[in-house]
């Protein structure tokens, strides 16, 4: 588990509209880590399966009042308690618009 506040503290986002205009948000901890997953993961989307954190619904939605669009796929799973589980895919263009700033 990261621990090091510095690795997930505020970081700005560009979120691409469809006209190109360009909205900035302010992302740190656990809703940092979440749209950075992703972002990287893109089409495919996440899952709280191969990407474990305890509030996925949670960060996907304060990710959401920011103005990022993310569906949410609902998918049947089996095993001894069959159901479904979610899978988040960001539907918005999000790029990060400045790199960190590690202390030298």
């Amino acid at each position: 588990m990261q621990t090091d506040t510095k690795k997930w503290g505020n970081a700005k986002y560009a979120v691409i509209a469809p006209d190109g205009t360009e909205n900035i948000i302010m992302v740190n901890g656990r809703e940092r880590w979440a749209l950075e997953c992703l972002i990287a993961a893109g089409e495919i989307g996440c899952t709280p399966i191969d990407h474990p954190g305890p509030r996925w619904s949670a960060y996907t939605h304060d990710i959401r009042g920011m103005g990022v669009e993310i569906e949410t796929v609902h998918e049947p799973h089996g095993g001894d308690w069959p159901g479904t589980h979610a899978r988040y895919v960001l539907r918005s263009r999000v790029r990060r618009v400045e790199a960190d700033r590690e202390a030298a």
